[in-house]
């Protein structure tokens, strides 16, 4: 297992999670979430929130799990939030080029978290 790097995913995924849970349009705007003027609608945000918490909680989770059973938990508790992530916003999300992008990034934070369990020191 590479502790650092699920630790370095635990690190950011909490950062994004924050920030996301401040200021929901950070991933409204990408996502096609938003209107004519680049705004989302007091719903949109509202529903945003509680992923982004979501995040942030599993992320600070992952990055300071001790070593062993409970960082091996943690890990599969956010390869489950991101690739659950892209299978849902590839099936909802306006537009294909963000339903392509969202289940790319997706994927690829999840594929961090696996490779960070598989890896030897």
């Amino acid at each position: 297992m590479k502790v650092g790097l699920l630790r370095a995913v635990g690190v950011v995924t909490a950062m994004y999670g924050v920030a996301v849970t401040a200021v929901p349009d950070l991933l409204a705007r990408p996502s096609g979430l938003v209107d004519g003027k680049g705004r989302s609608a007091r719903a949109t945000r509202t529903s945003l929130r509680p992923l982004a918490w979501r995040d942030a909680a599993s992320g600070l989770v992952l990055a300071l799990a001790p070593e062993g059973p409970a960082l091996r938990t943690a890990a599969y508790v956010r390869i489950a939030a991101d690739f659950g992530d892209a299978v849902l916003l590839s099936a909802t999300l306006p537009g294909r080029g963000r339903r392509l992008k969202a289940a790319a990034v997706s994927v690829g934070w999840g594929a961090l978290s696996v490779v960070g369990l598989l890896a030897g020191e």
